[in-house]
């Protein structure tokens, strides 16, 4: 069985910040549009996020790690028999119950045919009367359900402000349906979302849609974290005097005090105006000023002649 632990390359008992950081440095190296030319690191990618998604989830890490589940959330063979099978033999044979060629597999097992057999119960694979009776017929005779349809893979582009306010998101799929989507906690790029019978159909019904998030680079906005970072031109009276300056954010334009005597570098804090984390808590949004000096202006060089700033700003980078 695929070990997702393995995939991130983490330890078992790895933080969900380990995690985190593992998947982040993982989908970046092996994304679809980096490696356009080799199939084999979008398989990759695939089973990075696929593990990503699993481990990130608290209720379906617990329920992988008691062994309950698989890597794509399918529930484990009961009675931990895995891939080995009882055999056909009765009690006394040779065969016994050996690893038969008609054992379990991954599939389901009709437990109440199962108990039948071994507790001698009613029906045709019951060995009652027959010598050494009691576990005649186990070999093939459990029913398989019939298997469902393919998983159909998509990639949906987001911008950076949508992600940012889960701003739900229009996906038309391979039959030609168009459903909205609602972003969930915490989504980035890589984020892979679960469309259970969205897939193709099957005997045993439809597969799933695999949609993962492909986040759209912004103007001017760039993702830091959970942080929205943003570099706010100012002006020199600005800084100088200090300002309330109109800034935008993922979400709308604010109103930001500036103080007097900011220079350039400084960072500003807007509380919750950026990306929304799994806990429903939101980020921040950090400002950082840059103050604009407009090239030749004749009215400032005249303001300034005969000034000078004596201090010795670079001092502390020893020169």
């Amino acid at each position: 069985m695929a070990d997702p632990y393995s995939i991130l390359g983490v330890q078992r008992g790895a933080s969900e910040k380990d995690i985190k950081s593992a998947y982040r440095k993982l989908a970046k190296e092996l994304h679809p549009d980096k490696n356009k030319d080799n199939p084999k690191a979008s398989e990759r990618f695939s089973d990075v996020t696929k593990a990503y998604d699993l481990l990130s989830d608290k209720d379906k890490r617990a329920q992988f790690d008691r062994g309950e589940i698989d890597l794509d959330g399918n529930p484990q063979m009961p009675f931990g028999m895995g891939g080995q099978g009882f055999g056909g033999g009765r009690r006394g044979h040779p065969g016994g119950m050996g690893g038969g060629a008609g054992g379990f597999g991954a599939e389901e097992v009709d437990l109440s045919d199962l108990f039948e057999g071994i507790f001698g119960g009613g029906g045709p694979r019951s060995a009652r009367g027959g010598p050494g009776g009691g576990f005649g017929g186990m070999g093939g005779g459990q029913r398989r359900p019939p298997p469902k349809g393919a998983n159909v893979q998509y990639r949906l582009a987001v911008t950076l402000t949508d992600i940012a306010n889960l701003a739900p998101q229009r996906i038309t799929l391979s039959d030609g349906k168009t459903i909205d989507l609602k972003l969930p906690n915490g989504a980035e790029d890589g984020t892979q979302m679960r469309l259970s019978g969205k897939g193709e159909a099957g005997p045993g019904g439809a597969g799933d849609a695999l949609v993962t998030i492909m986040e759209k680079p912004h103007a001017f906005f760039r993702r830091d974290g959970d942080d929205v970072r943003l570099d706010l031109p100012i002006t020199l009276d600005e800084a100088v005097n200090g300002a309330k300056v109109k800034v935008p954010t993922t979400s709308g334009a604010v109103m930001l005090t500036v103080a007097p005597g900011s220079g350039s570098g400084r960072v500003l804090r807007l509380k919750g105006k950026g990306f929304t984390r799994k806990d429903g808590s939101r980020g921040d949004q950090l400002v950082t000023l840059e103050i604009d000096i407009p090239e030749n202006d004749a009215d400032l060089k005249q303001r300034l002649e005969g000034w000078s700033d004596t201090r010795s700003v670079r001092a502390k980078l020893g020169v």
